[in-house]
């Protein structure tokens, strides 16, 4: 408890000096991409007056929101039920609440970049990035019936174990390395960047905002754990969705109303949503952003362990499966009410745009500028606009210190290192790793700053590393004839030719395109910004490399198909698995159904059995639970009985394809009865006899 409270006393501390902070205008910094070029009218700037409009109303909105999200983890890590195991830190011990799992996996893919990022994007290119929405729907029945029965049936805390079991120790090690380093720079970039944004027009220092938010995710997240982490993320996702709301109900009514607001992109031409054009060069098409998207929304729930920690954070298979639908149409709502907002203030602003007026520098200010100059009237609506920004990295950096504990310690100190950790101190041992990992995240915001056109290329790297990552585990569960040294070669491919095409993009600085904005009613004492183009083919971009030009949205799609191709090639040159050999529970049951529904003679040129069990299997027909099993070892095999797998750990009695004991024993008998003549054994490291490095 004293910890606590001098946690919050620090807390108190740093709001106080924000209130403090004096308030500049906006730096006039040069645009970028290089698409704009400045022609000056006058020489004397307007002045952003954010210190009177930045109340005490407004940080009292934003105090409270920091200090509730503190004083759950103070609950869930002083008051709560006791937490000693690693599963009972890392993973709720599995007994959280549909409702606020499903909140608090939606509210870790909205990240603060996005909230400032799509407003923007309607206001500056229009509304094909909305058809995102789209992707939303097709990505869960994906999740739900390919993915997820997998993870469920194992209760792997680090969904990257499945890799070893599945390939070798190699691949766990390789896709571990890349989500550490891809979520430690993506947190601190993620924070970041709003950060920043907000600064140049609220007055909000920028390295006090971003204090703050580490120092309250780091508390609650390694005090309370999964449980505190879920149950902030569903109160901050209220914050969140209420200030969005806030902002469109008050500007739209400032605006003359929704009608007007949409006669207003009608006429700009904002509402396209069916741009067909399949050339995958182009930034925003139909294509692109539907399918590109849903391979990267694939990656994001089916391969990224902040998404499997949560499924795991339930009982039930049927809970993690509405939590899906739940969180895809939270991920709508907000994503619908951003683009609104961005009608909004392309409406407001009709006649003239801030950024070619020189007001701000950069389209990521447009929201917090408008929100501070035009809602400041309405007292506390600004300072909860920022709790609401604030939130999104909240919930973004605390899934991912959490996450990042996880595979910090069953991929690296027991996978890689051998170390086994005691039981009894497995939570505080978890603790102190997710109080390291937000350190070392913190730090690295002070490296961000510095990284220049490398920024983005990390900000892209969160989709490229998730692309092959998603091939891989496509690889071992939808193909059971692949082999490690296919996943070896796959996995490496693949990332190498996704960061070949981000990296050369940031090179090459390719325009961006947008839409026409008006400054006529600009006053003249403001510096103008006169657009020599628009289009990026008569910058020159035609002559770029077409890999360097391939919109982003395409690089997950990328990375996962030329992980699928280059595994599956070399896993046929080198000699292809017996899927016999395949544990059962390691492939899709949608796979193992279509398999068993083949005609003979495909099964025979397949190699499969003529019986690919996929029935439900209750683990202790495999071997009845022993009062030697540890508290989390007993949870998970009754867990995964529930999901209708046979619990991995069982090993080395992990049943293959072809002969699973559960489907076949006679009660009567003992399970060892059967072992000698109808299983086959797993080595200690749980890697299948058929596959190695």
């Amino acid at each position: 408890m004293v910890t606590s409270l001098k946690s919050l006393t620090v807390l108190y501390w740093g709001i106080s000096q924000v209130a403090r902070i004096s308030v500049s205008a906006a730096p006039n910094l040069p645009v970028p991409n290089g698409n704009e070029t400045k022609v000056v009218i006058s020489v004397e700037e307007s002045q952003i007056k954010t210190t009177e409009l930045f109340l005490w109303q407004d940080y009292s909105v934003l105090a409270t929101m920091l200090i509730v999200s503190c004083a759950i983890g103070v609950f869930y890590g002083y008051f709560g039920e006791k937490q000693t195991t690693g599963d009972d830190f890392l993973l709720g011990g599995s007994s959280m609440g549909t409702l606020p799992m499903a909140l608090s996996l939606g509210a870790s893919f909205i990240t603060a970049i996005e909230l400032l990022g799509n407003p923007a994007e309607m206001y500056m290119a229009g509304a094909q990035f909305w058809m995102i929405c789209v992707a939303f729907l097709l990505v869960m029945p994906v999740t739900s019936q390919l993915y997820l029965p997998v993870f469920m049936r194992l209760r792997l805390t680090s969904c990257y174990e499945y890799l070893e079991v599945r390939f070798c120790k190699s691949m766990r090690v390789y896709a571990s390395a890349l989500y550490m380093m891809q979520m430690i720079l993506y947190t601190a970039v993620a924070v970041y960047a709003p950060a920043l944004a907000l600064s140049d027009v609220t007055g909000l220092d920028t390295y006090l905002a971003v204090s703050l938010v580490y120092i309250v995710c780091i508390f609650y997240a390694s005090q309370g754990g999964m449980k505190a982490v879920i149950m902030t993320d569903a109160f901050q996702s209220a914050v969140l969705l209420g200030s969005l709301a806030a902002v469109l109900a008050l500007g739209a009514s400032q605006a003359g109303g929704l009608g007007a607001v949409w006669d207003q992109a009608k006429r700009t031409d904002r509402l396209h949503f069916f741009n067909m054009d399949p050339d995958p060069t182009v930034r925003h098409s139909f294509w692109s952003v539907v399918i590109g998207g849903t391979m990267y929304w694939i990656s994001m729930f089916c391969a990224n362990q902040a998404s499997v920690q949560k499924y795991l954070s339930v009982e039930r298979i049927s809970q993690a499966r509405i939590a899906l639908w739940v969180s895809a149409f939270g991920l709508i709502a907000v994503y619908s009410v951003n683009f609104a907002t961005g009608a909004v203030l392309a409406t407001h602003y009709a006649g003239c745009d801030p950024i070619q007026a020189g007001t701000i520098s950069a389209s990521d200010r447009l929201l917090p500028f408008f929100v501070v100059n035009e809602l400041g009237w309405a007292r506390g609506i600004p300072g909860f606009f920022v709790a609401g920004i604030f939130a999104a990295s909240l919930g973004t950096v605390a899934s991912a210190l959490n996450s990042l504990a996880a595979v910090a310690l069953q991929d690296l100190v027991n996978g890689l290192l051998g170390i086994t950790l005691p039981e009894n101190k497995g939570a505080m041992i978890a603790k102190w790793v997710c109080l390291g990992c937000g350190a070392l995240s913190f730090g690295l915001v002070f490296v961000v700053e510095r990284l220049g056109p490398v920024l983005q290329l990390a900000l892209s790297f969160n989709g490229m590393a998730g692309g092959v990552t998603l091939g891989l585990f496509t690889l071992g569960m939808l193909f059971p004839w692949a082999n490690a040294k296919g996943a070896v070669a796959g996995g490496v491919f693949g990332l190498i030719l996704v960061v070949v095409a981000g990296g050369g993009a940031q090179l090459a600085q390719v325009p961006l395109p947008r839409l026409h904005t008006s400054v006529e009613s600009c006053p003249v004492s403001n510096n103008i910004t006169s657009h020599i183009s628009m289009d990026p083919s008569e910058n020159g971009a035609e002559n770029v490399f077409w890999l360097f030009r391939i919109s982003y949205l395409w690089y997950s799609g990328l990375g996962c198909v030329a992980t699928l191709l280059v595994g599956l090639v070399v896993s046929v040159a080198t000699g292809v698995t017996d899927p016999a050999q395949v544990p059962i529970d390691l492939i899709s049951p949608p796979v193992v159904s279509l398999l068993n529904s083949l005609p003979i003679k495909f099964k025979k040129a397949l190699r499969v059995p003529t019986r690919l069990g996929s029935e439900r299997r209750r683990s202790s027909s495999v071997r009845p639970p022993s009062l030697a099993d540890d508290k989390d070892t007993r949870r998970r095999r009754r867990l995964s009985e529930l999901a209708g797998g046979v619990f991995y750990s069982d090993a080395p009695t992990l049943t293959r394809g072809h002969d699973n004991l559960a489907h076949c024993l006679d009660p009567e008998k003992s399970p060892d009865d059967y072992n000698q003549h109808t299983s086959f054994k797993l080595e200690p490291t749980y890697s299948p006899q058929t596959s190695s490095c």
